[in-house]
């Protein structure tokens, strides 16, 4: 008996994967778990036995997540010459470099190769898919498909329509995302950064001038962090916390009490600048709280632990 989850990985069930760097892997470590067909296009020479040593190394993480494993790679492919490579594609991920002229360059190339209900989804972290679409002749099916890392884990899916877009592609895309198991999040408007990393980039902005100015070293504010607004947003949210923090009152006891306060708060943030010092702190610092443990055991902590916190709050995976 087939599943409207089922049915839409039919569907969409041959995936070219364009860039194989940490995100490109991530999506096909999912899309093979789920059963779908994968080409991977990437011209670095030695990508073959790079992508398979990764896969396998992320092979264990997937079978937590209740993915088939058994013969993960048998559907997988890959294709050095772009168009040979989304010929005959259903979707086409897009994982490239934060280069605007590199994708209006290359989704012109592949436009004309895709068929016409093929969805293009692009990764990127922050350029608006209405200039990345500029120059094509069909720009409603391509749209921004933006994760958070890594993305066969976390379940964020930024999906950002452009001008151009047609409203059935950006459906499609979003049937798609939860046929994955993912938690697809259409946005209202296109933003430079989208949602999430502009929530990160205003965290991390007040982090490093916190570190900057030695108040912590970036450890201590790790630990900060994750021993109290992390644990809390991931429960609530800002929005529910400060909701809540108002009392029977909600929100709006608390912007009335608490408001003027949180408004002189922010006019005392700092505004640091990755200049020569403070990436000599931030370096030296990295060095001295992560440089004595390998990169994989600290990846393979971050998704164990990312992955009991999902479950914990009742994620399915």
């Amino acid at each position: 008996m087939t599943t409207p989850e089922s049915d839409i990985l039919d569907r969409f069930h041959h995936v070219t994967v364009v860039g194989a760097g940490t995100i490109g892997i991530s999506w096909a470590a999912l899309f093979l778990g789920h059963g779908l067909a994968v080409t991977i296009n990437d011209p670095a020479p030695d990508i073959e036995d790079r992508v398979r040593a990764e896969l396998a190394g992320l092979t264990p993480m997937l079978a937590e997540l209740g993915l088939a494993t058994d013969g993960l790679t048998d559907e997988l492919r890959f294709e050095a010459d772009i168009e040979q490579a989304v010929r005959g594609a259903d979707v086409v991920v897009e994982n490239g470099p934060e280069n605007l002229a590199f994708k209006i360059e290359l989704f012109g190339r592949i436009e004309k190769v895709v068929g016409p209900g093929a969805l293009l989804l692009t990764s990127t972290s922050g350029i608006r898919v209405t200039d990345i679409a500029r120059d094509l002749a069909r720009p409603g099916r391509l749209l921004v498909g933006h994760p958070f890392n890594p993305p066969h884990l976390v379940p964020l899916v930024e999906v950002v329509p452009g001008e151009r877009t047609d409203p059935e592609a950006v459906a499609e895309a979003v049937e798609f995302y939860r046929a994955l198991g993912k938690k697809p999040m259409v946005l209202r408007k296109e933003v430079p950064g989208f949602v999430a990393n502009r929530l990160q980039a205003a965290l991390f902005r007040e982090a490093v001038y916190l570190v900057e100015q030695g108040v912590v070293d970036i450890g201590e504010l790790d630990e900060v962090v994750t021993s109290s607004i992390g644990m809390r947003w991931a429960a609530c949210g800002p929005f529910r916390t400060f909701h809540l923090a108002g009392g029977p009152g909600g929100l709006p006891h608390f912007l009335e009490h608490l408001g003027p306060g949180l408004e002189r708060r922010w006019t005392q943030l700092g505004a640091p600048q990755f200049d020569g010092p403070t990436v000599a702190t931030l370096t030296e610092q990295a060095e001295q709280t992560f440089g004595g443990t390998p990169y994989q055991e600290l990846q393979r902590k971050r998704d164990h632990d990312q992955l009991a916190i999902q479950r914990a709050l009742g994620d399915p995976a």
